[in-house]
């Protein structure tokens, strides 16, 4: 192709990260919009002058257009030099690569709930014995004993199975009345080893690498600054120490801000591992861990990441 056409095309900063993800991986258009938090009239105006000038190819995969990048003739170089520059040049490079590496891990992950649709029926019928109130104390107790920080606690149910194989758990909550029932409930069943804290999210009343395991569930959408809260459970952490974030995927379902005083309607997969990776924590996974039948269908992902040691 003509080079003054190929250097214009890729003059457009944009056109250049939709390139680079295709170079990796055929993408649809709702995978580029959420990679790259751009609008889909955009993306779509972007593919169709990379498809023109012969950059990308598409098929049809049910009811989604599928791209791949193509080298035209005659640009193979000049696209290769592009491409190996645009990794270090573009300030978004990073974050599209973890962007896509959540888009894979999502197919994967459909893939395997696919097969244990098929497979498995385990908590859909009754079998005597059987429960994921059991099966969840057993996992804890294979626990070595850390110290763990429950970070909005509430009433403390899970701080108190986790206080059952712990170290020690310190469960932090800015409700004084949650404060008070849990410890009331611990202080009963002659738990030593949990410590009720009142405090914020994003002032936590603790030292510096005080613990060694970090859990927010349900608990980051309450945040005013959920990069604060991050960050404030990054400070506690011991080095080498891990967070788990379980919180609600995105969604618009309005009504949560009064029934739940939610704060903020979940975080994408990309949110979260960006909230992550600015706060310095490394080794960073996330997934979606279930799906809910009934409406509004809320669906819960899981985010486990370290404080690199």
């Amino acid at each position: 192709m003509e080079l003054i056409k190929a250097l214009r095309l890729l003059s457009d900063e944009s056109r250049v990260r939709i390139l680079r993800l295709l170079s990796e991986e055929d993408l649809s258009v709702a995978d580029l919009q959420e990679i790259l938090g751009m609008g889909q009239s955009r993306i779509s105006m972007q593919l169709s002058q990379l498809k023109q000038a012969g950059f990308v190819d598409v098929r049809r995969s049910g009811q989604k257009s599928i791209y791949r990048a193509l080298t035209p003739a005659g640009a193979d170089s000049l696209v290769s030099e592009v491409l190996r520059r645009a990794s270090k040049e573009i300030a978004e490079a990073r974050h599209d690569d973890e962007g896509l590496k959540l888009i894979l891990g999502r197919r994967k992950d459909n893939l395997r709930s696919y097969f244990d649709e098929l497979a498995g029926r385990f908590g859909r019928n009754y079998v005597p014995g059987r429960s994921w109130k059991a099966l969840s104390e057993s996992m804890l107790k294979l626990l070595p004993p850390l110290v763990i920080a429950d970070l909005g606690a509430g009433e403390g149910t899970l701080s108190l199975m986790l206080a059952q194989g712990a170290e020690k758990v310190i469960a932090v909550d800015n409700s004084e009345k949650m404060v008070e029932f849990g410890a009331e409930i611990a202080a009963k069943n002659s738990v030593e080893n949990l410590e009720y804290r009142r405090g914020d999210l994003e002032d936590l009343p603790m030292e510096d690498a005080e613990v060694d395991l970090v859990l927010m569930h349900q608990t980051l959408h309450h945040a005013l600054h959920p990069q604060k809260a991050v960050h404030e459970a990054f400070r506690v952490l011991r080095p080498g120490g891990r967070i788990l974030v379980l919180d609600l995927l995105k969604h618009d379902f309005d009504a949560a801000r009064d029934l739940y005083a939610d704060v903020w309607l979940g975080f994408s997969q990309v949110e979260l591992m960006q909230l992550l990776s600015e706060a310095g924590f490394t080794k960073i996974d996330v997934s979606v861990a279930d799906r809910e039948l009934d409406a509004p269908h809320f669906e819960t992902t899981m985010a486990l990441a370290q404080k690199p040691a």
